[in-house]
């Protein structure tokens, strides 16, 4: 007993630094935004601001077109969520309910999608866009993205958990195909498809090298790109300024994480044991 309790100890003191090394940047930049110039810069510096100045906040948002920015990437994000969701479902639709030559084979290659970054295949894509006229518009941004081989693996490995009973059942009721994947299949698959909408949202929303490969101007600049810009150009060293205006991309996705953190342990418990 005292051995596990010993091992209890351990383990819960490993995790708590690996909690604090992960939360501490988070805490910084809170704490950093709040702060004046001269007390963001004072060494040895302080955990927490001597009194907090709310107003930088206000300075952050208009130093830039932060909205225009803020709309680009709510315009982006949940655009490219929409198109991932309607072709993944179908996808993984085909890959586990459908029986057809090289069904096994072409999953594989989805899988194989997976070890390919975006910055390999980024070139040719551009060169595609810019042959078409489409740099520096939404189409840019969204069209590369509008599948994702993590949400058709995932997805069918709920959609793999469906009775095939069920969609005999539907079928015999008169169901069509896409009435069957989506009144019936993806909400029985609701926290699989929930935890990969967080998922696109978190990476497509704090995504910074394609916004800036494929964007010339403040038009469809995003979030990440628009703080960026704020670094280069607009308030040189003040980084309680830029630490303010990082907390306009951190927030939303923090809070839509932690209301749907439950979703998300629940679909990679079911992944995990099918």
């Amino acid at each position: 007993m005292k051995r596990l309790s010993y091992l209890n100890i351990i383990i819960l003191t490993l995790v708590g630094a690996v909690a604090l090394v992960e939360i501490f940047p988070y805490f910084w930049m809170v704490t950093g935004s709040l702060k004046d110039f001269k007390e963001i810069t004072r060494f040895p510096p302080t955990l927490l601001p001597s009194v907090p100045q709310w107003q930088n906040y206000v300075r952050a948002w208009n130093s830039g077109p932060f909205l225009r920015y803020f709309i680009n990437s709510l315009i982006v994000t949940f655009s490219i969520l929409a198109i991932q969701l309607f072709l993944c479902c179908m996808a993984a639709y085909a890959f586990s309910k459908l029986n057809f030559p090289g069904r096994d084979l072409f999953f594989y290659i989805v899988i194989m999608c997976l070890i390919v970054p975006p910055q390999v295949r980024f070139i040719p894509i551009y060169i595609m866009l810019s042959k078409v006229n489409l740099i520096n518009t939404y189409f840019a941004l969204i069209l590369p993205y509008a599948t994702s081989a993590f949400g058709i693996f995932l997805i069918r490995q709920a959609f793999m958990g469906i009775s095939d009973d069920i969609v005999g059942a539907a079928r015999i009721d008169g169901a069509t195909t896409l009435q069957i994947i989506f009144q019936i299949m993806a909400p029985m698959a609701k926290p699989t498809i929930v935890a990969f909408s967080l998922f696109s949202v978190v990476y497509h929303w704090n995504e910074y090298f394609w916004p800036l490969v494929m964007t010339v101007d403040d038009t469809v600049r995003t979030l990440p790109l628009g703080v960026a810009v704020l670094k280069d150009v607009g308030t040189l060293e003040e980084w309680h300024i830029i630490m303010s205006a990082n907390m306009f991309v951190v927030t939303p996705v923090m809070f839509i994480f932690i209301f749907a953190s439950r979703l998300i342990i629940k679909s990679f418990t079911i992944t995990t044991l099918r």
